[in-house]
């Protein structure tokens, strides 16, 4: 069975670092795009950043220049390199894949066509 599970959340005070991985099994990982969301509480899931097959990546504007998102498909996992850490990062994030093009990643999930989620990881960013 398909899955994928994250991990790598926890408590960072504000300025810190998390990486979190998102490790995929029963998946031919390669052949997918992984996007990044999270979803604070009382506030709807966003798109944090993507990743294409061919390693294309976008971001949030909230987060360019502060998280990185990175392949690696011989060990099955993306990992989503979190620093200068803000309280407003605060959130469960989740990995999600669907197979396309990350500029198409807001239709994909509009649309309802992420067909593999994680269980999310709870990352929690104190003042």
């Amino acid at each position: 069975q398909a899955q994928l599970v994250e991990s790598g959340g926890g408590l960072v005070q504000a300025g810190g670092s998390l990486r979190l991985s998102c490790t995929a099994s029963g998946l031919p990982l390669e052949s997918y795009l992984i996007s990044w969301f999270r979803q604070a509480p009382g506030k709807e899931r966003e798109e944090v950043s993507c990743i294409s097959r061919r390693e294309t990546t976008t971001y949030a504007d909230s987060v360019k220049g502060r998280f990185a998102i990175s392949r690696d498909n011989a060990k099955r996992t993306v990992y989503l390199e979190m620093n200068s850490l803000k309280p407003g990062d605060t959130g469960v994030y989740y990995c999600a894949a669907v197979q396309g093009e990350c500029a198409y990643s807001a239709r994909y999930y509009e649309w309802g066509e992420f067909g593999y989620w994680g269980q999310g990881t709870q990352v929690t960013v104190s003042s």
